[in-house]
């Protein structure tokens, strides 16, 4: 990996770290904090994870952690990131569907499991290009457009090789992802459950 790809992996880390961080906050603590609070904790929190000040390591902290996951898909960081804005919209549920029925047939093929590979098809597979673009036509179609510049700029990296890997699948999908999109369908249903019961619980009789 060159230098100059590696210090653009460490920086994406930082930022991803950071603002795990800043999610993690505001969720834990239920409170939303402004916009100017949110930048500038991301500032502050960046550097600390890209410069390994005062913490005695050799490597910044954002390298021990992208040692541990590996690089995000830029799907994932871009969706990780767009938590910072003041009107993030929820990942959509067809969209979290769709991505945990892709990593369900994706991963076990992909790890061996088959008669063949769609790993392969992410390298300049015309076909694979062409149904990430679908999808994002359909995301825009539906009235997500967040997903459509998503997918597009996925599309971007990959054709400008952002990354080390060569590879779309790595541009658009990861572990991290699917497991977020599983979490998201689960919430969904669970929310739905508790507001029937706290609808039954309103309107009951006596």
């Amino acid at each position: 990996m060159s230098p100059y790809l590696q210090q653009i992996a460490l920086v994406e880390m930082s930022i991803t770290c950071a603002v795990v961080v800043i999610y993690l906050v505001q969720r834990f603590s239920q409170t939303s904090f402004p916009l100017v609070i949110r930048i500038a904790l991301l500032l502050l929190l960046a550097n600390l994870f890209f410069w390994p000040i005062g913490l005695s390591l050799e490597l910044p902290l954002s390298a021990y952690v992208r040692g541990v996951t590996g690089e995000l898909s830029i799907v994932t960081m871009l969706l990780l990131w767009s938590t910072l804005l003041p009107q993030n919209g929820k990942m959509p549920l067809a969209f979290s569907v769709a991505i945990v029925v892709m990593a369900i047939a994706f991963y076990p093929l992909a790890l061996g499991y088959g008669m063949f590979d769609p790993y392969v098809w992410g390298y300049g597979t015309l076909g694979l290009l062409i149904a990430v673009v679908v999808f994002a036509l359909i995301c825009g179609i539906a009235g997500w457009v967040k997903g459509v510049w998503v997918l597009s700029m996925a599309i971007m990296a990959w054709s400008f090789h952002w990354h080390e890997s060569a590879n779309l699948w790595d541009y658009i999908l990861d572990p991290f992802l699917a497991l977020w999109a599983l979490y998201s369908i689960i919430h969904f249903f669970y929310q739905r459950r508790r507001q029937k019961l706290q609808s039954g619980y309103l309107f009951r009789a006596g």
